[in-house]
């Protein structure tokens, strides 16, 4: 029997909001029917559908779920009119502002029984999704230090937020994902070098439940792009560039030296082979609407839940007070 068409909705559309568009528009098994915004629609994003005024205007349109692609600050009050309206919803990342409103809509959407998601893109990046996977399967054996580097220019479309909340946030979320555990603790140092309000390069040490350590290099200030995480274990290493989906494995030619017991605890490392695999590369915006589809229809196996949405707000609220009060932040 043929699965019912999802009628979907847009509210914002701003610079991420044109490619929730494009790809909804694209989706199988979805009709985007209603769009928003206040400001109209200036990237001509929606063509042929009549731009609304408000949440309230996209709710009265009749969706089954609505994507939320408007500014942090207004994540909330969009979120909780849409829960009221029993209605699934993904929200861009950050799931809100701060701790207390990323709560208040996990809680809200967690008792309506609604299917609620936040739009971590990174988990859908083939190389993370290829790397995840082969760490689950022990590719790497114990995981000792995950790091990431997320460099480049200024963005001109960041106005409410500083690189802790815009980008770092990403890579808080894809560490606790990929090693399967949340963090413990962080030590941040964060400066103003672009005379904005918000910090815009940032450094963070962490340490995760299971006591993997982590690093992370962000920043507006860097005159090339990068965007690399490396997971480092006993059996060797997993690189991936994530703006180019590629996927390296370094083995540790130590770790598979056949020794005997007694000396089997620490072998040593030394460089052994690389792999670079060949991914299927699919953008992963396209990956994240299908996953959301997917679990409006009962499959919610690879969404980003609210739930984990607010441990990464609580996780970059750690960071900011950390780089604030020049101390190690423990996290509960």
């Amino acid at each position: 029997m043929a699965q019912k068409t999802l009628r979907a909705g847009l509210i914002g559309l701003g610079m991420m909001g044109r490619h929730h568009a494009r790809n909804l528009q694209s989706l199988e098994g979805v009709e985007l029917v209603a769009v928003a915004d206040a400001h109209g629609d200036p990237h001509g994003a929606a063509p042929g559908l009549e731009v609304l005024p408000d949440v309230a205007a996209l709710i009265a349109a009749g969706i089954d779920y609505a994507v939320v692609a408007v500014p942090t600050q207004f994540h909330r009050d969009v979120a909780l009119a849409l829960a009221d309206a029993g209605i699934h919803t993904l929200v861009e990342k950050p799931l809100a502002f701060d701790i207390g409103e990323a709560e208040e809509i996990t809680a809200v959407f967690e008792k309506a029984g609604l299917v609620g998601a936040v739009g971590y893109i990174e988990r859908y990046n083939p190389a993370l999704q290829e790397m995840r996977s082969r760490i689950a399967d022990g590719q790497l054996g114990e995981i000792y230090q995950i790091v990431t580097r997320r460099q480049g220019g200024f963005p001109a479309r960041i106005a409410d937020v500083g690189v802790v909340k815009d980008l770092a946030t990403h890579d808080l979320d894809l560490t606790a994902w990929v090693a399967q555990s949340a963090y413990a603790s962080v030590g941040a140092t964060s400066t103003r070098r672009s005379g904005r309000e918000d910090e815009d390069m940032v450094s963070i040490a962490g340490r995760l439940a299971d006591g993997t350590i982590t690093n992370h290099l962000v920043n507006w200030l860097t005159p090339f792009k990068e965007r690399v995480t490396v997971v480092t274990g006993e059996k060797g290493a997993l690189v991936a560039d994530t703006l180019n989906a590629d996927l390296t494995f370094f083995t540790n030619a130590d770790a598979a030296t056949n020794l005997w017991e007694s000396m089997a605890s620490f072998r040593g490392v030394s460089e052994g082979d690389s792999i670079r695999y060949a991914l299927h590369r699919q953008e992963p915006l396209a990956t994240e609407h299908q996953a959301f589809r997917d679990a409006i229809r009962g499959d919610t196996s690879n969404i980003v839940t609210m739930r984990e949405g607010l441990h990464t707000v609580r996780t970059v609220e750690a960071v900011l007070e950390s780089a604030r009060e020049g101390q190690v932040v423990t996290l509960e």
